[in-house]
């Protein structure tokens, strides 16, 4: 970890030499630097896993390099995956400096997309650990507190939760639970969910599952951004790229381990070799070695069609959410050029919203794809969620 630290600070100070990074920039990465040289000890679980209610926070620190105006803790809680198991997971929270006037603040719950299913590809490890919560900047000039999970088996070590639809929700829900014990975040019981991608998957979960899972917790509207909802549909747009490859890799795997499925049941041999070794490399950072073990994979990945192969047929289908009506407004952000979730698929999956009765405002950004359109939603997010959280009935274009 030491080595890792050191060498992401060379790296980041050559990136600020030749961009000039602001004062403030400068401040957090050198800060979030020396942090991490610590992280190793924090990130470490307990022999025995202590007993806890969801959102119970195990372990607490401050982080030194939040961002000006802001307070932020990186957290260790409790959670329940979806097998029912107790599981302990890592996230971070964030909040401005000046206590609110009038009450407490909201909480956003952000989820975020794919970085990885290893533990150390979870965000809240990073030298930056507030790089990859889109918005962060906005939210808190807007007095939201903001609380960022990891997921389950990310962080700390454990069964990665990757796609497991109810392990990734009930930690988004329970880190908000763990963000109203922190007294000086001076959070509330009022949530706004917000993912992308693989977060949006979450996020839906946790807004068909809060009531039942969370009561404590007043949902007051949910966001996503081209959210990966279909896993079926998703799988049959990217299984013939590396990007696809990818996914695969990180979803097999996870899926495999927590269902104890065999990979030789869905994957070529040469894929079922090749994806546990490729499972344990980010997305960010180690891309390239990501394409050295499965480009070779690409058109030779699949033994059979998952969505009509058992049990992975049911196993997609228990994790693929959309078929409750939400009694939240839901705002569904999609770019037009974006190659990983297709269009057609968010839109498939907005109508099946609003069928259902839910009240779907939806966005499609023209000239964008899967990077970007979290970034590009917010002009059109921020004034959403504050009608939701004031009281105002949200648009809708169902």
């Amino acid at each position: 970890m030491r080595i890792r630290a050191l060498a992401s600070l060379v790296a980041i100070a050559l990136v600020a030499v030749l961009a000039g990074c602001s004062p403030d920039a400068d401040r957090r990465l050198a800060e979030g630097a020396a942090e991490q040289l610590g992280d190793s000890a924090f990130y470490t679980p307990p022999t025995t896993v202590p007993t806890g209610r969801p959102g119970d926070i195990e372990r607490q620190e401050q982080i030194l390099s939040a961002p000006s105006g802001s307070r932020a803790w990186r957290l260790i809680y409790h959670s329940i995956d979806a097998f029912g198991r107790d599981v302990l997971v890592s996230g971070i929270v964030v909040a401005p400096a000046a206590a609110p006037v009038g009450g407490k603040r909201t909480i956003v719950s952000w989820a975020h997309p794919t970085t990885g299913s290893a533990p150390r590809c979870a965000p809240s490890v990073g030298v930056d650990p507030f790089s990859t919560i889109e918005g962060l900047k906005d939210l808190l000039a807007r007095g939201y507190t903001v609380a960022a999970t990891d997921y389950p088996g990310m962080g700390l070590t454990g069964p990665s939760s990757y796609l497991i639809g109810s392990s990734a929700a009930h930690s988004v829900l329970d880190i908000a639970r763990a963000a109203e014990t922190i007294p000086a975040a001076h959070a509330g019981d009022r949530v706004l969910l917000w993912g992308h991608s693989q977060g949006g998957q979450a996020v839906v979960f946790a807004a068909e599952e809060a009531a039942q899972y969370a009561p404590d917790l007043k949902i007051v509207a949910a966001a996503v951004a081209a959210p990966a909802i279909d896993l079926v549909t998703l799988l049959d747009d990217d299984i013939g790229t590396i990007s696809g490859v990818t996914i695969g890799s990180y979803a097999f795997t996870a899926y495999a381990g927590a269902y104890g499925v065999p990979l030789e049941s869905i994957l070529t041999p040469a894929a079922a070799a090749a994806v546990p070794g490729m499972a344990k490399l980010c997305l960010l950072g180690q891309n390239a070695q990501l394409h050295t073990i499965g480009k070779p994979l690409v058109g030779s990945f699949l033994r059979s069609d998952p969505g009509t192969t058992p049990p992975w047929d049911t196993l997609l289908a228990e994790n693929t959410p959309g078929s409750v009506r939400l009694d939240i407004p839901l705002f569904v952000a999609q770019g037009e050029t974006d190659t990983l979730v297709h269009p057609a698929a968010t839109a498939a999956f907005v109508d099946r919203e609003c069928a259902l009765g839910t009240r779907v405002r939806a966005l499609s950004i023209p000239d964008t794809g899967h990077g970007l359109v979290a970034l590009k939603a917010l002009s059109e997010l921020l004034p959403w969620f504050s009608a939701a959280v004031e009281g105002r009935t949200p648009d809708s274009t169902c």
